[in-house]
């Protein structure tokens, strides 16, 4: 096995293959895609996805064992290991709008894969499909009468933007399923020995092929769960004066439950989690689980409501109106240290303050061309500045919607010298110190905690 190509450069396929190409000098590792502008990025050292660290490991085996190209007949012509990373978005028409992935463009790399194939080839899951998706794609690989032998791998990303980089240089694990059939272990095991390279043994877990597939589903779907339930427990603490900082100390210490994703927020964004989600969703369903869907189902609903309830607690604060206010929006990256707006909460919250007719200004340090282009429709009604201060400038509220370091070491004492009076900030990630906000003169909202007001 000497050469990988990897079908599609997003945010998947590119940081997995310059780590493979790093820590595999030997690998000849090609990525390919439609998009020439995007490989023209990529090819260049200049990665066309905002990662930390993400450049260093590319510029560090560009040319040497890491090539980018749209010629995608040719890559896969000459590969012995296909990486099929391309997008899987939720269907937006026909049957299972809204729930259902959308499997077209892996079915035309799959296509593309049978027409181009002149030797023996391991195809590897890397985007994330619904169970069973190897079935379809082996049925394609049969049905083009080919000598070739297809072995299909499910091989899903636990990625997490922001550190995405280390999460494949120090993954908690890796995941391969594989047909429990001879071929079928010898590819898994050609794909382990790849990995075998920098992550030790026992962090690679293999499994069949429907296991792997579901367990990208079910680990997203977990994650999304305890954010919606610490988020269904803050709205409790606002009504109690409870804080709910402190209660999910106070349960995160325990054992069996743990302190990861317990901080309570303006609910979860991403490519990943609400996809996968209504992917189960309409898995369940349509395997006549009805009880299932509805249960899981509930974990996006409350991640709706708390978006739009962030909206209704800014509206009845500051008068029960908010039109014609300038409102700096601090963050529309759906997380810190990522340029990804998908499924961003800041998404649902700037449309709402819109909606109120307030006077929206974006702000963000990587994200602000994407931001452009999920509302672009808004027209007028939002603005984009890229310094938080010049945002601020003549601002009745700040909303701060993206943790990033950046937005906690402010000068907030200039910031609020600059706004209207009352100042109001609402801390959507509760990131900020919100006493020394009070202290400056703020009236400060925070999420699952009592208010600091001066009114």
């Amino acid at each position: 096995m000497k050469n990988i190509c990897c079908i599609g450069a997003g945010y998947v396929g590119g940081p997995t293959m310059a780590m493979i190409a790093k820590q595999c000098p030997d690998l000849r590792v090609t990525v390919t895609d439609i998009d020439a502008k995007r490989i023209a990025a990529w090819g260049a050292g200049t990665p066309p996805i905002y990662e930390p660290g993400l450049a260093e490991v590319v510029r560090a085996a560009l040319g040497r064992n890491l090539f980018f190209s749209t010629d995608i007949p040719q890559a896969i012509a000459d590969a012995d290991v296909i990486f099929v990373s391309v997008n899987t978005p939720t269907k937006t028409f026909g049957q299972g709008a809204g729930r259902a992935s959308d499997l077209q463009y892996y079915e035309k790399a799959a296509r593309q894969i049978l027409l181009h194939a002149k030797s023996d080839k391991v195809v590897v899951e890397k985007s994330t499909l619904p169970v069973r998706t190897a079935e379809a794609m082996d049925r394609i690989f049969r049905s083009g009468g080919s000598s070739v032998h297809f072995e299909v791998l499910s091989n899903p990303e636990f990625l997490a933007e922001g550190t995405a980089m280390r999460d494949l240089e120090q993954p908690d694990r890796i995941l391969i399923g594989g047909h429990e059939t001879a071929t079928g272990r010898a590819a898994r095991q050609k794909l382990v020995d790849i990995y075998a390279r920098w992550i030790p043994r026992e962090r690679i877990l293999t499994t069949n092929v429907w296991s792997s597939e579901l367990s990208k589903l079910v680990a997203n779907a977990f994650l999304a769960q305890r954010i919606s339930s610490i988020n269904s427990i803050s709205e409790l603490c606002e009504a109690t004066g409870a804080d709910v900082e402190e209660i999910a100390r106070a349960i995160g210490t325990d054992s069996r439950i743990g302190a990861k994703f317990l901080r309570a927020s303006i609910g979860f964004g991403g490519s990943c989690f609400k996809k996968d989600i209504l992917n189960l969703v309409y898995i369940a369903e349509t395997l006549g689980l009805r009880e299932v869907a509805a249960y899981w189902e509930q974990v996006v609903a409350m991640n709706d409501h708390q978006q739009a309830r962030f909206v209704r607690q800014m509206v009845a604060s500051m008068f029960n109106t908010i039109a014609g206010k300038r409102i700096a929006v601090l963050g529309f990256a759906f997380k810190a240290d990522t340029g990804d707006t998908r499924e961003s909460p800041a998404i649902a919250v700037s449309r709402g303050l819109a909606a109120e007719h307030a006077a929206v200004v974006i702000s963000d340090p990587h994200a602000l061309a994407n931001a452009r282009q999920e509302l672009a429709d808004l027209g007028t009604a939002v603005t984009f500045e890229p310094d938080p201060y010049v945002a601020a400038r003549g601002a009745h509220a700040l909303a701060v919607l993206t943790d990033w370091q950046h937005y906690r070491d402010l000068d907030f004492r200039r910031i609020f010298a600059d706004m209207e009076k009352p100042a109001f900030i609402y801390d959507g990630r509760n990131c900020l110190d919100h006493a020394a906000l009070h202290e400056l003169g703020f009236n400060v909202f925070a999420i699952g905690k009592r208010a600091w007001s001066h009114l």
